[in-house]
């Protein structure tokens, strides 16, 4: 799926309309003018709940009144777009997720993390590969082993087709030498996780908080983490990486300006930006959430998503993933 005609227009007429506007700078910024932050998907789901509450206390720390924005489309293309072609002067920000890493390798656009500047990351959400408690499977090396010996057997159910769990099994393939066949339930998670209660997949790559009651219940189990730390919802859980995988892939949401955007005016949203994400009410927020707090300064977000932008640049053509 490709940007549409009018997406296109409307990303061009912003590009003209920012070369006419001056930029700010810290001497006056931000003054009393308020600040939008575009989320690009909907209202009502994590991304915007998210934001909301960034707002909030982002407001709070800089001191103008600062809105949220949702413009969806495209896999959050559309919105992210709106803000690459904004005026460069720190009163449009971003809501940063992973998928911006993914969008050109997907073909959803040419927008990547280098068209940015990162204000600072949030959260992160790690995947898991999860399977059902009567398995084979004790262990993660027990399901890598059985993968090897029986390629493309293994049924492992994502939440959409070229989602970010989808390319954490993908990864698995590549590190560990192994085929599966990749199972997308196009209306999310929780399909995917109904599926392999049923016995109708073999495993799932999802969240440790999408299949925490059933792990609790024990119907279903973890056999690794996928985030770079152990998660917060299943503490017991090895990482891969402890396990002796080198395998990181987690979900993450920040927040980010166009690129060209004064050195001055980002280091006064950075700074606003660390206050908002290190509140209680961000932290409080997260754990609620079952996602993991993980602040990252700008600067250091900007190095770990061109990371990730290189690696997924080259991982999903490798996947053949079509896009409908």
């Amino acid at each position: 799926m490709k940007l549409n005609k009018l997406g296109s227009i409307v990303a061009a007429t912003a590009m003209c309309a920012s070369v006419l506007t001056v930029s700010a700078s810290a001497a006056d910024f931000p003054g009393s003018k308020s600040i939008t932050i575009v989320c690009p998907y909907a209202a009502g789901g994590a991304s915007d709940t998210t934001s909301r509450i960034f707002a909030s206390e982002f407001e709070k720390a800089i001191g103008t009144t600062v809105m949220v924005q949702n413009t969806t489309g495209a896999s959050g293309a559309i919105g992210l777009e709106t803000v690459r072609n904004s005026n460069p002067d720190g009163y449009t920000i971003a809501y940063m997720p992973v998928e911006s890493t993914m969008l050109a390798a997907l073909g959803y656009s040419d927008l990547t993390t280098n068209d940015f500047r990162f204000i600072g990351r949030a959260m992160t959400i790690p995947a898991a590969i999860t399977v059902n408690a009567d398995s084979e499977w004790q262990t993660f090396d027990d399901f890598i082993a059985y993968a090897k010996e029986h390629p493309g057997e293994v049924r492992v159910g994502n939440s959409g087709t070229g989602s970010i769990w989808q390319v954490a099994a993908a990864s698995v393939e590549d590190v560990c030498g192994v085929e599966f066949n990749h199972v997308p339930f196009s209306d999310g998670a929780a399909s995917a996780v109904t599926a392999l209660l049923g016995n109708n997949i073999e495993a799932v790559a999802v969240s440790p908080s999408e299949v925490y009651t059933n792990v609790e219940a024990g119907d279903l189990r973890t056999l690794a983490v996928l985030g770079d730390e152990a998660s917060s919802v299943l503490p017991d859980v090895s990482t891969a990486t402890e396990l002796g995988y080198d395998i990181v892939i987690q979900g993450w949401g920040g927040f980010a300006v166009p690129k060209d955007t004064p050195d001055d005016v980002v280091e006064i949203l950075e700074k606003a930006a660390e206050t908002a994400i290190n509140s209680d009410a961000m932290k409080e927020l997260l754990a609620s959430k079952g996602y993991e707090h993980a602040y990252l300064s700008g600067a250091d977000m900007d190095a770990k998503a061109a990371e990730e932008l290189a690696y997924y640049t080259e991982l999903i053509p490798s996947m053949g993933i079509v896009m409908e």
